[in-house]
């Protein structure tokens, strides 16, 4: 399994780049916003998903770890696959899709290319309660928020210990996200134990 490719991009065409890893290129394909910022002749890092059929295999990338998990919770409804995923995760930043899932947003979602109403409704039906809360605006007055923005190193932290996705922005609901990364980490999970 191929859990991540860090190179420099060499080329870019269609919504694919090739990442040269030491000598080696991998296809990687991308979502809108993914591929819009990669550059050639950049440093890159993606976090990236192995799909393996019996003809063929691709990778997935996407530069954060939520945008992945995201990917992944996406492919397991039935009638997703990986390009619809993608297509899902190329409406927008990956924090404006988990939300219209969180508020049970279809239409938002059958913009997608590929993704009909019914798949859509069938995508906020299975998933809406595993992408955490939605977002709300910032508390006034209190340096505190629960918006998770998909870069949130504190959020990818929990994740990388094994919380999921929802359960890792439960965590971090109103801790400030003006402290360190470490410090609201450790908030968090003292408030859980």
């Amino acid at each position: 399994m191929i859990a991540h490719v860090y190179g420099i991009v060499v080329e870019k065409f269609g919504s694919s780049v090739i990442v040269d890893v030491h000598g080696v290129g991998y296809e990687v394909q991308l979502a809108a916003n993914d591929f819009d910022v990669a550059q050639i002749e950049s440093n890159v890092k993606f976090y990236t998903y192995h799909h393996v059929r019996e003809q063929s295999q691709e990778l997935f990338g996407f530069s954060s770890l939520i945008a992945k998990k995201l990917f992944e919770m996406l492919i397991t409804v039935q009638g997703i696959g990986p390009k619809a995923a993608l297509a899902i995760l190329s409406l927008g930043e990956t924090e404006a899709v988990r939300n219209a899932i969180a508020n049970s947003d279809a239409v938002f979602i059958t913009r997608a290319s590929g993704v009909g109403k019914k798949t859509a409704e069938r995508v906020v039906v299975d998933l809406s309660d595993k992408v955490g809360h939605a977002i709300r605006t910032n508390v006034k007055g209190l340096g505190t928020s629960s918006v998770i923005h998909s870069g949130d190193e504190a959020l990818e932290a929990l994740m990388a210990l094994g919380y999921n996705l929802n359960d890792a922005t439960k965590a971090l609901e109103g801790i400030s996200t003006e402290l360190s990364t470490a410090e609201r980490v450790t908030m968090s999970l003292r408030s859980k134990s």
